[in-house]
C-alpha cells in the first residue's frame, strides 16, 4: 500500500543549489558547443581557477559597500585558520593568476575564456541562484578601445550562434580616476539634499559609492535618478576618446545599441567601458562586464589594464525555453545492444565491448531480462539499430539486425557484426 503522503528526503540539494538532470543535458551541450565555437573564432585560449579563493583577495578588489562583499559571499575560516570564500565572479581570480604564473610571458595581450560555478548568497528567484554557472572572455594587459569592442563582438556571436533573439545591448561609460572624483562629487551634491527620499540600501551607499544609487532598482530612487547629473557631462578628454573609439567599432560593425548613462556595474574595479546585453520582455540580463584598468593594481600587482565580460549560462537556458528555441546538437547514429537469456548476456557483453573499441556508440541495457524492457529502453535512446542476440543466435553465432527507421531486420554472422553496424550507421 502507498503511504498517502509523500516522504520527506534525508537529504536534499543546498537551497538555492540545483542538480543539473541527464534530460538537461542537450541544453548545456549546446552552450558549451558554441562557447568553444566562439573562443576558438576570437583565439581566446581555456584558463581555470579553483572555486576556492583568499576571501581577502575579492574584498580588496570588489568594494567593501558592494552587494557581493557585503551579502552574498560564502566564507569560512579553513583548519589551518585561513579565510576562504567560494568565487563569487571570475574575474578577480583570473587577474590573480595572470599576476601569480607571470602570464604575460605567454602572450600578449592575454586572451582567455572561462567556463564553471560561481557562488553568491542571495535569495533564490528565477534567474537567481547560490551555485550558477558563467562562461566568460577576458583580454588582459592592454588598454587598447578595439579589444571593449572585441569583447562585446565576442559574446554578441554567442548569442546569435544559439538563436536568441531579441537583445538589448547596452553600454556606458563610468569614467577613470581623473574625471571619476569630480563627477562623484556632482552625484554627492544632487543626492545628499534627497537623501530621505531614498531607499534603506541607497542611503547606506550614498557616502561610499554614490554610483550604486543610480543602478538601484527601487521605483522611488529610478525616479529621483532622472533629474541626477549624467556623467558624459563630466568625462576627460582621454575617457571620452575612448567611448568615442568603442562604439565607432560597434557601430562599423552593424551591431545595434542603446547609450545608457546611467548605466554602472556592482563591483568596484571597473571604469570606463561597462555594458550590459539582455532580453527586456523578460527582464532577464544574460551578460555584462566591462574594463577594469585598475583591479591588478588592486590586488597587489603592476597598473595592467583588462576588459570582459561574462554570460550567465542558467538565464540562456531559461531564455531559449522561452523563445522555443531547441538545442541543435548533433548526436552520432547509436546502436542498442540486446542481449535475452544468461549466455547471451555473457557473451554479448565482449560483443559491445569490442564495438566501443572499434569506435561505434552503443547503449544497452543488460539488466533488464525481457525482450520487451530491453526493446523500450532502446525507443527511448532513440537508437538507429538494435542488436538482438539471443540463446539460439548465440549458438549459432549470429545476430539480428533491426533498423528501427523501417523495421527491416537481418541476421549475420557475429564476426561480421562491427563491419555490418559501421556499414548502416555510416
Amino acid at each position: 500500500m502507498k503511504p498517502s503522503k509523500k516522504s520527506k528526503l534525508t537529504f536534499q540539494a543546498p537551497k538555492g543549489m540545483s542538480d543539473i538532470l541527464p534530460k538537461d543535458q542537450i541544453w548545456w551541450e549546446r552552450i558549451l558547443e558554441v562557447g568553444r565555437e566562439v573562443s576558438s573564432l576570437y583565439d581566446f585560449s581555456l584558463i581555470e581557477t579553483p572555486l576556492l579563493e583568499s576571501a581577502g583577495l575579492f574584498e580588496a578588489s570588489l568594494g567593501e559597500s558592494s552587494d557581493v562583499v557585503e551579502k552574498q559571499m560564502f566564507v569560512f575560516e579553513s583548519k589551518g585558520g585561513q579565510r576562504l570564500a567560494l568565487r563569487p565572479e571570475a574575474t578577480v581570480s583570473i587577474c590573480r593568476a595572470y599576476l601569480e604564473h607571470h602570464l604575460g610571458y605567454y602572450a600578449h595581450p592575454l586572451k582567455v575564456f572561462y567556463y564553471g560555478p560561481m557562488f553568491r548568497y542571495e535569495q533564490p528567484q528565477a534567474g537567481r541562484w547560490r551555485q550558477f554557472h558563467q562562461w566568460g572572455f577576458e583580454i588582459l594587459a592592454d588598454n587598447h578601445s578595439v579589444y571593449d569592442a572585441q569583447i562585446i563582438l565576442a559574446i554578441h556571436r554567442f548569442f546569435n550562434l544559439l538563436k536568441i533573439k531579441d537583445i538589448n545591448f547596452r553600454i556606458n561609460t563610468i569614467g577613470c580616476r581623473v574625471c571619476r572624483p569630480n563627477y562623484r562629487k556632482k552625484l554627492l551634491e544632487y543626492y545628499r539634499p534627497l537623501k530621505k527620499e531614498l531607499c534603506e540600501d541607497c542611503q547606506r551607499r550614498l557616502e561610499n559609492n554614490p554610483f550604486r544609487l543610480l543602478d538601484c532598482k527601487n521605483e522611488n530612487c529610478r525616479a529621483l535618478r532622472s533629474s541626477a547629473p549624467v556623467i558624459l557631462n563630466h568625462l576627460c578628454q582621454n575617457c571620452n576618446n575612448h567611448l568615442q573609439e568603442v562604439l565607432g567599432f560597434i557601430e562599423d560593425n552593424n551591431l545595434p545599441y542603446v547609450s545608457d548613462p546611467y548605466l554602472v556595474r556592482g563591483l568596484d574595479y571597473y571604469n570606463r567601458t561597462v555594458f550590459e546585453m539582455e532580453v527586456p520582455e523578460l527582464k532577464t540580463t544574460l551578460a555584462a562586464g566591462g574594463r577594469y584598468d585598475y583591479l591588478m593594481e588592486v590586488i597587489g600587482g603592476q597598473n595592467l589594464s583588462g576588459v570582459g565580460g561574462a554570460i550567465g549560462i542558467e538565464r540562456i537556458i531559461e531564455v531559449m525555453k522561452q523563445q522555443e528555441i531547441n538545442p541543435d546538437v548533433k548526436t552520432r547514429p547509436r546502436a542498442f545492444f540486446i542481449a535475452v537469456g544468461n549466455q547471451a548476456e555473457k557473451s554479448g557483453l565482449v560483443s559491445v565491448e569490442n564495438m566501443r573499441r572499434a569506435g561505434i556508440v552503443v547503449s544497452e541495457s543488460l539488466g533488464k531480462k525481457s525482450l520487451k524492457a530491453q526493446l523500450k529502453a532502446a525507443n527511448k535512446k532513440k537508437a538507429s539499430l538494435v542488436l538482438i542476440l539471443g540463446q539460439k543466435e548465440v549458438f549459432e553465432e549470429t545476430i539480428i539486425i533491426r533498423d528501427m527507421a523501417s523495421g527491416v531486420q537481418e541476421t549475420v554472422l557475429l564476426s561480421k557484426l562491427i563491419e555490418e553496424v559501421k556499414k548502416r550507421l555510416h
